[in-house]
């Protein structure tokens, strides 16, 4: 795990919401899991972060719920990503990937 926590950067939670939901649906807290199992514990995403993000993304249509008993039988709300959501995890996938680059070029620049 990694010692510091980062704050996220404008736009990265809706890319690792819908990396985090790729696999299989996921309740609220499951996704806040699995943001921190797939960063190494760079990144820890709080519920006042995460809810309005997941029903935001709802709205879009990126994502859609069922209500369901998770892991401890209490009631969950489940969240699968749509066709639209895979679509626009590739849109954002592609999106980092250019911005990653880009901030790698400049910080070898001399």
């Amino acid at each position: 795990m990694a010692s510091e926590q980062t704050s996220l950067l404008q736009g990265t939670l809706d890319m690792l919401i819908l990396k985090s939901l790729s696999a299989a649906e996921l309740h609220g807290l499951g996704i806040a899991r699995r943001i921190e199992q797939i960063t190494q514990g760079t990144f820890q995403v709080k519920p006042g972060s995460l809810f309005p993000a997941l029903y935001r993304m709802e709205e879009e249509g990126w994502l859609t719920s069922t209500w369901g008993e998770s892991e401890n039988n209490r009631r969950a709300k489940y969240y699968r990503l749509t066709k639209a959501g895979h679509r626009q995890l590739e849109t954002e996938t592609e999106r980092w990937g250019r911005i990653a680059l880009a901030i790698a070029r400049a910080l070898e620049a001399s």
